[in-house]
């Protein structure tokens, strides 16, 4: 290396210039830890304290999360259950229901067949009724011809009619 006229290089060690940095290093120093470092401390300290709190009421939040979701599943739970329930309920009720309607349908059938058949039985029976009235005026009509002389229509019915009840009884 070539030496510099004026001093050294930059490799060279001064012994003032290492006393003066190492003074001026110690005075800065003593002037930040006596201003400057308390208010660093301080808030780091503060932000430290902070970041607790905040770390703390994420626990309780996460704790009340999970808390509120246990809540939920066990509210869902139960409405799931009584969703059920009156699923059974009305399922009973539908079923009771379309048994009593249809036995009352049973019965309503069961009463229009016994009408019906009581009505044709009536029917039946005025029919004949009708029929042996005109059997009857047929038999003295023919009967007035054949004798050619008109009969008390009264008493010639009366003689037809225990004439035809003298029948039915013989069957």
């Amino acid at each position: 290396m070539v030496d510099e006229p004026g001093g050294g290089g930059l490799l060279t060690v001064e012994g003032g210039l290492v006393i003066w940095t190492l003074v001026v290093f110690g005075l800065l120093l003593y002037v930040l830890k006596r201003s400057a470092w308390p208010v660093l401390l301080q808030a780091v300290r503060e932000r430290e304290q902070r970041l607790e709190r905040q770390l703390a009421e994420a626990a309780q939040a996460r704790e009340e999360a999970a808390r509120l979701l246990e809540q939920q599943k066990q509210a869902l739970e139960r409405a799931r259950a009584e969703a059920q329930e009156i699923v059974t309920k009305a399922k009973l009720v539908a079923e009771k229901e379309r048994a009593a309607l249809l036995a009352k349908a049973r019965e309503e059938y069961e009463l229009l067949l016994v009408r019906a058949k009581k009505d044709i039985e009536e029917e039946k029976a005025k029919a004949i009724l009708e029929l042996r009235r005109e059997a009857v005026d047929l038999s003295i009509a023919a009967a007035s011809r054949l004798i050619e002389q008109n009969l008390d229509s009264e008493a010639n019915r009366r003689l037809a009619l225990e004439y035809l009840a003298s029948l039915e009884q013989r069957r």
